[in-house]
């Protein structure tokens, strides 16, 4: 069985409590609720984007489609023009008068036809563009609402790191001058189980896996020598007796 001074035994609940805050803060670096928020926001703009995506094409499509529609009604007034001019100039035969005059009825019902559909174009545009707007504006509403929460996940963080900074430097100070044999034995049980490495002896329980430990293993703990490092059975943890009011060691 392996040995440490009783001091050295209750000082290594210190270090324990120091290594158990420790993890805590390191579990509430995962869980912030800021973490939450933006698992959200993120899916609720990547949702966004897709309508974003498919409401810009849209809108690029449509412009197109009336730069189109623009030119083909400025094709039919420049032909309709010339053929005005030429009416107008008095130097074509009537036959050709005649045969312009049939042709600028056409081009005014084409032209008719062709404004209608820029028309059209124009108001679907005015539409999507329109509800491109709205898109766009509830997608900057949520990236500012990201960056808003991003600030206070970083503002969390630097204050839980800030925390776990000071608690490092009181373990050092703590665990300074304790038995190395008594420390290299606890680092390893904390490691296997999960971060505790040492518990009180509370009664006839043992404060780290909570289960009450048989009178034949709670006989031997109170027949071991003050500076025996004994270890509960259902756990395997150091057990520390702490003393009680009356001097006596717990258990």
């Amino acid at each position: 069985m392996a040995t440490a001074p009783p001091e050295d035994q209750r000082r290594l609940l210190e270090v324990q409590a120091l290594d158990t805050r420790a993890q805590q803060l390191a579990h509430q670096r995962k869980s912030l609720p800021a973490l939450t928020q933006l698992t959200e926001l993120d899916g609720r703009i990547a949702d966004l984007r897709a309508s974003l995506v498919e409401s810009r094409t849209r809108v690029a499509d449509l412009k197109r489609e009336l730069t189109k529609a623009e030119g083909d009604v400025e094709q039919v007034r420049n032909r309709a023009a010339r053929d005005q001019q030429r009416l107008d100039t008095g130097s074509v035969t009537a036959k050709d008068a005649v045969a312009l005059t049939d042709e600028l009825r056409s081009l005014a019902a084409r032209q008719s036809a062709l404004e209608e559909v820029e028309l059209d174009v124009m108001e679907r545009l005015e539409a999507h563009e329109d509800a491109l707007a709205k898109v766009e504006s509830a997608n900057d509403e949520l990236v500012a609402e990201k960056t808003k929460v991003e600030g206070e996940r970083d503002a969390g963080w630097a204050d839980l790191d800030a925390q776990v900074a000071a608690l490092a430097a009181s373990r050092v100070t703590t665990i300074d001058g304790l038995d190395a044999g008594l420390v290299s034995l606890y680092e390893k049980i904390r490691t296997q189980l999960g971060g505790t490495g040492a518990a009180v002896l509370n009664g006839n329980r043992c404060d780290g896996c909570r289960m009450d430990l048989p009178p034949v293993d709670l006989d031997k703990i109170r027949s071991a020598a003050p500076d025996a490092v004994v270890r509960c059975e259902e756990c395997g943890r150091i057990l520390v007796r702490v003393a009680s009011p009356t001097g006596a060691a717990a258990g």
